[in-house]
């Protein structure tokens, strides 16, 4: 056997027995490298030949089935994938009634995980009944192992199952749990060694071949998902292993107390606080606006916001516009040139997105970008609502986060409102990196959409609080005095429609005086 010879791994000792292609560690050998096969009806093949044949698929000699992923010439050969495991070494059950340190190692996790994973060992062998601890990833990509240690002093011998949790939990994805349970012995106190080795082999191989005293054993294997074979010769016994074509994984017997156990990914069901007011659209309402400020920061959790005309009544749009004038609001007039659906702003592969879908046009830094074409927001890019008329609608994008993107008017209403738009139920993680603000926009509340609804993130000591309008906004840092929490983007449209009722109202009163 040699050791790894990964250059990737240069400090890894871990043995490569003859016929693999990876090492104990999980590092693949160079391909170049990698023994011819061996047919398996070869009498001068070796019992580690005979294995490798088998788990690179080569049930007759011939070529491997998809087990090594050819590369170009250099790279390492690629393992067949299998599901996560633990593997457990170093427990010695001879050491009964004394200290005893477990050496967990973590095999085969997706590479999507969170760099960090918590563990939980519980069992009545731990002190407190569990243990927790956390496995982390190393530069290279593997897994620092974690230790449990317990005593099986004053207990009675047995087996002891040993529950095994390991969860990876990151920024704005759901939990992800991994389970297995794994048994522990703990014989008695004048136990031999061959009795103990017969109880753990017991527990652990599905078969158990011996050859004593100058007698043969003959193991033929056709077949299984698992086949956990021990096989074992003495005195001048003969022990020949046909593995024939099994489809699973295949466990040999050695003489060092270590094993594999399968950890089965489970549902995990959130269990955090529901938010006490979900919606994915709101607004704040500044009942006193001070100098620069705007009296409506209206918000919007939406996978793609859509721009376009203010309608009272079916408005085809999230966010609706008006202009505004000199003399301020101006619901007809301009407004009319707006379309429906003006433009739409979603989260891209490369942040947030821009898009003209109107009649009208759309100018971004007084360039039209062309219809149905998506384009890059950046800091500072100007945005003209329509590409024909000039200064009916004018917006700056004034903040970028990587969970949402702030946009300020910078015509005649700009004290009127401003836009938050947030990537739905996405946490920013704390503390928030990659950032760009101007100074009206780093002045806001940081915000983001989660559980359903809406949160105020504080910068400085990351506490969260869920919005709604029962939330004491006072106490929120970056929130501005006489601010309100409404749950619908314009609160203020049921004055409009109130003046329309009554205006129509009043044209019907005057039709039925002239009749």
């Amino acid at each position: 056997m040699n050791t790894c010879r990964n250059l990737d791994h240069p400090h890894c000792t871990f043995w490569v027995a003859p016929g693999q292609h990876v090492c104990e560690g999980g590092h693949g050998q160079p391909a170049a490298e990698l023994p011819a096969a061996i047919p398996v009806e070869s009498a001068a093949a070796s019992s580690y030949e005979l294995l490798a044949a088998v788990r690179n698929g080569r049930p007759n000699g011939g070529a491997p089935q998809a087990a090594v992923q050819a590369g170009p010439a250099g790279h390492y050969a690629t393992p067949m994938r299998v599901r996560p495991q633990l593997h457990i070494s170093g427990f010695d059950p001879r050491a009964a009634g004394g200290r005893q340190t477990l050496k967990v190692e973590l095999r085969g996790m997706p590479d999507n995980v969170a760099p960090q994973l918590a563990v939980r060992l519980s069992s009545e062998l731990i002190p407190a009944g569990a243990a927790q601890q956390k496995f982390v990833r190393c530069v290279e990509g593997d897994w620092r192992p974690v230790f449990a240690e317990f005593s099986s002093r004053d207990r009675e011998h047995g087996q002891y199952q040993i529950h095994t949790e390991v969860t990876s939990q990151q920024a704005g994805q759901p939990a992800r749990k991994w389970e297995c349970t794994f048994v522990i012995l703990v014989p008695r106190l004048d136990a031999t060694l061959t009795e103990i080795h017969r109880i753990f082999l017991s527990t652990h191989k599905n078969v158990r071949v011996m050859a004593d005293d100058a007698s043969i054993a003959r193991v033929s294997g056709q077949g299984g998902d698992s086949m956990d074979i021990d096989v074992t010769a003495r005195n001048a016994g003969i022990a020949h292993v046909d593995l024939g074509a099994p489809q699973g994984k295949v466990d040999l017997g050695f003489t060092t107390i270590a094993w594999d156990e399968d950890l089965i990914e489970v549902d995990v069901p959130h269990a955090g606080p529901a938010h006490p007011h979900p919606s994915r659209q709101a607004c704040f309402v500044n009942a006193a606006p001070e100098s620069g400020a705007q009296r409506h920061i209206r918000l919007f959790a939406l996978d793609e916001c859509v721009f376009g005309r203010m309608e009272i009544v079916d408005p085809e749009a999230d966010a609706l516009l008006n202009h505004y004038g000199p003399d301020g609001l101006d619901t007809n007039g301009l407004t009319r040139r707006l379309s429906g659906r003006h433009a739409v702003i979603r989260r891209g592969t490369h942040g947030f997105e821009i898009e003209d879908v109107s009649r009208y046009g759309l100018l971004l830094d007084g360039v039209w970008p062309g219809k149905h074409k998506p384009v890059a927001l950046r800091l500072g890019m100007r945005i003209e609502l329509s590409a024909s008329i000039k200064g009916i609608v004018v917006m700056e994008v004034t903040g970028l986060m990587p969970h949402g993107v702030i946009l300020h008017r910078i015509d005649e209403g700009a004290r009127a409102e401003c836009f938050v738009v947030l990537a739905p139920d996405t946490h920013p993680g704390y503390p928030l990196r990659r950032m760009q603000a101007a100074p009206n926009a780093a002045a806001l509340p940081l915000l983001f959409h989660h559980d359903g609804g809406f949160w105020h993130l504080d910068a400085v000591t990351g506490k969260e609080t869920a919005l709604s309008p029962q939330a004491p906004l006072d106490k929120l840092s970056r929130m501005a005095p006489h601010t309100r929490f409404a749950g619908e983007p314009y609160p203020e449209s049921w004055i409009i429609r109130t003046s329309g009722v009554a205006q129509e109202t009043l044209a019907a009163g005057d039709e039925m005086h002239t009749a």
